[in-house]
């Protein structure tokens, strides 16, 4: 009967300190109420019976009916909860991500673009209240996923991207760009671009410059990342007659004044990602510096449980008079 119960008044649970009291009063006052008859022999009384030695079953019958009313005037209840969150500032983020033949380098395992992939899926699992877009570049760039808040289609365009789509080279300012246009026209009251690349910008027809004054004009924050270890990678530096790529040792060239001016004009951050874990490190910064804040509503539904407690105390009362007005009648 108690079982997922709390109770509104647990206070009047001190009562029960009645009780005791109160068999200690009735044992006392029993002794009082016995008349006794001295008499030379009992020899030719008989035993009573059993009823007698029952007698004080009513006592325990009126303890108990006490012992319910003190429970039901404690006013057991269960609650149920009901949780309703509502995002009261949502933020629309574009990941611009760099697909160029020199995200295959394996100074990050089992790759760059791997690698980046992987720590970028778990960044989208963790903004269940934002609208996330892909725009992937190299030598030009395209959207591969406009701004949306299914994340299941995010991530399926996240993994179906590979070196290959795009013509070679490093085009950040067109990333940029293609980044801003996603989100110009977006009513998010916060907008920011993760823009990563692991080179220097070297192709596309706009400079990264132009792009970063397009976003501050647009209230967008870039947060951009220069992936690669610190001297000389293992990079793809030609194909194989089987098409496979032949790697070579290169030296890590990452532009960033270039990512640091970006990221200084539109109000970011610039990170240096070295290897795995500082990748990841740097996707749970950005994820703790972008809060999107959210408004929980709880409804609280109360249910009195206390009218079984006072039904038990009534038939207990009412057991107890029959008892004393039947069967011990004639022994009170």
């Amino acid at each position: 009967m108690l079982e997922n119960i709390s109770f509104a008044n647990p206070e009047l649970f001190w009562l029960l300190l009645l009780l005791p009291l109160a068999v200690l009063w009735y044992f006392y006052k029993r002794k009082e109420q016995q008349a006794s008859l001295k008499l030379p022999t009992i020899k030719g009384f008989t035993s009573t019976g059993l009823l007698p030695r029952l007698r004080p079953l009513l006592f325990i019958l009126r303890l108990l009916a006490l012992a319910a009313i003190i429970v039901a005037m404690a006013r057991p209840q269960t609650e149920d909860i009901t949780t309703r969150t509502k995002t009261t500032k949502g933020i629309d983020i574009v990941m611009a991500i760099d697909v160029s033949s020199s995200m295959l380098a394996r100074d990050l395992k089992p790759n760059r673009l791997s690698a980046l992939k992987e720590v970028a899926a778990k960044f989208i699992r963790e903004r269940p209240n934002d609208r996330i877009g892909l725009v992937a570049y190299a030598g030009e760039a395209y959207t591969k996923t406009p701004i949306t808040s299914d994340k299941s289609i995010v991530l399926s365009s996240l993994r179906e991207i590979t070196y290959g789509q795009l013509n070679d080279g490093t085009a950040i300012g067109m990333g940029l760009a293609t980044s801003v246009n996603r989100l110009k026209e977006s009513k998010a009251s916060s907008k920011v671009i993760i823009l990563l690349t692991d080179g220097v910008n070297n192709s596309g027809f706009i400079e990264p410059q132009t792009a970063a004054d397009l976003a501050t004009e647009f209230g967008i924050k870039t947060y951009t990342i220069g992936l690669g270890t610190n001297g000389n990678a293992l990079t793809p530096i030609a194909y194989n007659a089987d098409g496979s790529y032949r790697y070579g040792m290169r030296q890590v060239e990452i532009d960033e004044e270039l990512l640091k001016d970006i990221a200084n004009v539109t109000g970011g951050q610039y990170f240096r990602a070295t290897d795995n874990e500082k990748l990841e490190a740097i996707y749970d910064e950005i994820n703790k510096l972008e809060k999107t804040e959210i408004e929980e509503f709880k409804y609280y539904k109360y249910e009195e449980k206390f009218r079984p407690w006072v039904l038990l105390a009534g038939g207990l009362l009412l057991l107890e008079w029959i008892l004393r007005n039947t069967f011990f009648r004639s022994f009170i």
